[in-house]
């Protein structure tokens, strides 16, 4: 088979040489013609020039002597040259007196001198061509007539004909040899052709220890260039879908039925999007606050399939089927929630230890040091594997498509890919990735590195993390690393690295449901007993040493310190959800920042009316939305962040287009929302007075920055962040498939 279609690729090749190599003869052979035409008339021209030189002193004697007897004989003797066919003499009169018995009865001394004149000596007689020479015999310095010499040509006929077939032999030749090597080149080097070209396909470099140098050397400096181009060619038809397509769950949906089959997802993550709590004595369901949930729960209810993830309420066993299955959302179910169980020792090590203790710290830069301890690391490796055999049983194929989200499974992919080869595993990062010389505290860093590049596409909010990424699996892994196209083949799997900018869902569920702006902020000032014309900051954050809510509240204290006129008169409200408050670290931070609110409270506080009203526990999205909606400024300044969705809620909620984002330079969000305040959150007086640039800045300036913040957050939503993942997916699954098949007919 191989043999055969490498001597198909070949004909391809010889059948276009072999007409080229035709067409070329055809043009050759009439030029060689003339070339032997010119080369033959020059010879017979020089050849007469000397046999008159040669005739002119025995000529003049015999004419002076008048004996026609010896000149008839002179002439004979000269025509005993094979070539020479006659001789003749005319006078000046131009008769012809003497002549020898095969001068040809057509040639007179007239028809000779007047052919004479032309460039090509020749005439056609019915006995076959001659060449024609007429040449002047002179006595005395005087012209006593001419002698015209008459050569047979019928020779250059016949080498005309000889090298006419000399050259269409040569052809003949030169084309079957050509042709042969051709052939014997195509055969040799057929293999190694495709290896490169499934290489290509794969996203690979072309450079493997059995490949043919021959081959490495055709190939290796196209690649680069040619990966360059694809990828620019994909940058560019990204921009052109994005300007054509309404990202929606209908989008989703018809992505999922066109692109991948119809395929249903699986979702893995640790925080469930539905958590069931027993509360006076009744059940009942509220979602977490999570950054992850808010952004992937509006695709699972877009796409359908399973979300497997950690049953961490207390009713949650209470609520699910015999296979620890329940239906979500409770009010209009749409997908399965498949909840995983551990021990109060697996949770610890898994996930207050590894996860948090070590990963969390080690990635984002707070200042914290991470804690590794082995114990931790094996309950990460069997919570992993649990989840991984989950995910098998969830499989409906043995090709699923499975969104492993975050940091809590690292591990995840690599596990998913041993036991079910051909499926389609796309890791989201959902916080930062550290440079190289950070990540390398971890001891189990190379593990971690193998686990994630089981992915098919490993996912991070922004292109400097995709860098760190790259750069940190070179420093520690024998892998192969395509900048251009920003892959990774390790062991055989490609991992194609880059950045899915997260985001929420547009249109917000609530949109047109809620009552105006001014009335929500009437009803949360009274509330909170505050007048009417209140003014009004908000953050909202887990209870979080990352998201800098010290440094938040230290700038509300300064600006008051700068602006008394505001003492009394404006209050932030920080939104704080309790979070893993059994570390030590939370709960030294949850302390510090009581204490902190104490102090600022004591110094700003007038008439019962607090600086800050922080308000420590859980509240449902609706509730939070209410309080995005009445504040004048939304304040979010993390310390390191992955993209932080705070920033997008609050845009999304104010469709009045008021209010004013504070946002710190280094969430993802400002690499996005450019028409915020962006500000440094170390830089106390400067987050200071762009807090007070907010709470001051005229109505008009406030619509201009809040709708470019809109148009940005609706064309960029939480669809199309999923949706350019699941594209990607599936045209990594096209060209495998391709690859494959190339692989099966070579």
């Amino acid at each position: 088979m191989r043999g055969f279609r490498s001597l198909k690729l070949s004909l391809r090749f010889v059948i276009p040489l072999v007409v080229a190599l035709g067409l070329l003869a055809l043009a050759v052979v009439p030029l060689v013609d003339k070339l032997t035409l010119r080369w033959s008339v020059r010879d017979m021209d020089i050849r007469s020039r000397l046999i008159t030189s040669t005739l002119q002193d025995p000529l003049q004697e015999l004419m002076t002597l008048e004996n026609r007897q010896k000149i008839n004989n002179l002439l004979l003797r000269a025509t005993k040259d094979e070539r020479l066919l006659a001789l003749g003499f005319c006078n000046k009169e131009l008769k012809l007196i003497y002549r020898t018995p095969l001068f040809p009865a057509e040639i007179s001394c007239s028809s000779a001198n007047e052919n004479n004149r032309k460039s090509l000596h020749l005439i056609t007689l019915p006995q076959g061509p001659v060449h024609l020479s007429v040449n002047a015999i002179e006595q005395n310095g005087t012209q006593i007539g001419s002698l015209v010499l008459v050569h047979d040509m019928s020779y250059m006929v016949r080498r005309s004909a000889d090298t006419r077939n000399y050259v269409i032999l040569l052809f003949i030749v030169l084309g079957v040899v050509i042709s042969l090597i051709t052939v014997f080149v195509a055969h040799l080097s057929w293999q190694g052709w495709m290896e490169g070209v499934r290489a290509m396909l794969r996203g690979e470099g072309i450079i493997k220890p059995f490949a043919q140098p021959a081959i490495e050397s055709e190939l290796q400096p196209l690649v680069g260039d040619l990966k360059t181009l694809l990828r620019s060619l994909d940058a560019e038809r990204r921009l052109a879908d994005d300007s054509t397509i309404t990202w929606s769950p209908d989008t989703l949906r018809k992505l999922l039925h066109k692109q991948l089959t119809g395929e249903k997802i699986i979702v893995v993550s640790n925080r469930e999007p539905y958590i069931h709590s027993i509360k006076d004595g009744e059940i009942q369901v509220h979602r977490p606050a999570s950054g992850l949930v808010t952004a992937v729960e509006p695709v699972m209810r877009a796409c359908s399939g399973t979300w497997i993830a950690h049953g961490s309420g207390n009713a949650d066993r209470e609520t699910v089927d015999a296979h620890d299955r329940v239906m979500v959302p409770p009010d209009m179910p749409e997908y399965n929630l498949r909840r995983i169980w551990m021990s109060e020792e697996e949770e610890k090590g898994y996930y207050y230890g590894f996860a948090n203790e070590g990963l969390w710290p080690l990635c984002h830069i707070a200042h914290v040091r991470p804690v590794f301890r082995t114990s931790d690391w094996e309950q990460y490796v069997r919570i992993n594997q649990r989840f991984a055999d989950a995910v098998v049983k969830e499989a409906d194929s043995d090709n699923p498509v499975v969104l492993v989200q975050d940091y809590h499974f690292a591990l995840l992919p690599g596990m998913i890919r041993k036991a079910l080869p051909k499926s389609t595993i796309i890791t989201f990062w959902h916080i930062p990735w550290p440079n190289p010389e950070s990540f390398g505290i971890c001891p189990w860093r190379e593990e971690l590195l193998k686990g994630m590049l089981g992915s098919t596409i490993l996912g991070f909010h922004t292109p400097y993390h995709c860098k760190n990424f790259l750069e940190t699996v070179d420093r520690y892994l024998e892998t192969r690393i395509e900048h251009e196209s920003s892959t990774i083949s390790c062991r055989g799997q490609l991992t194609m690295v880059e950045s899915y900018p997260i985001s929420i869902q547009w249109p917000p569920p609530w949109q047109g449901e809620l009552p105006p702006v001014e009335q929500t902020k009437a009803e949360i000032l009274a509330e909170l007993g505050l007048p009417s014309d209140y003014l009004l900051g908000v953050g909202v954050d887990r209870m979080d040493y990352t998201k800098g809510i010290l440094e938040r509240f230290n700038a509300v204290e300064r600006m008051l310190e700068l602006h008394p006129e505001l003492v009394g008169r404006f209050s932030f409200i920080q939104i704080a959800a309790p979070s893993r408050s059994v570390l030590e670290e939370y709960r030294a931070f949850e302390a510090r920042l009581y204490a902190l609110e104490k102090r600022i409270n004591e110094r700003f506080s007038r008439d019962g009316r607090k600086a800050i009203i922080l308000k420590a526990e859980h509240h449902e999205p609706d509730q939070v939305n209410r309080y995005y909606r009445a504040a004048q400024v939304c304040m979010v300044t993390s310390l390191h962040d992955g993209m932080n969705l705070v920033a997008k809620e609050y845009i999304a909620a104010r469709d009045d287009e008021r209010g004013v984002l504070v946002l710190s330079q280094f969430t993802g969000a400002a690499n996005e929302l450019y028409e915020a305040l962006i500000v440094n959150p170390y830089h106390v007086e400067q987050t200071a007075e762009a807090l007070y640039q907010g709470l001051t800045m005229p109505e008009y300036e406030q619509q201009e920055r809040m709708r470019s913040m809109r148009a940005q957050v609706r064309d960029f939503n939480v669809y199309r962040w999923a949706g350019r993942m699941l594209l990607d997916a599936a045209r990594v699954r096209q060209r495998e498939k391709l690859a494959a098949r190339i692989g099966r007919e070579s």
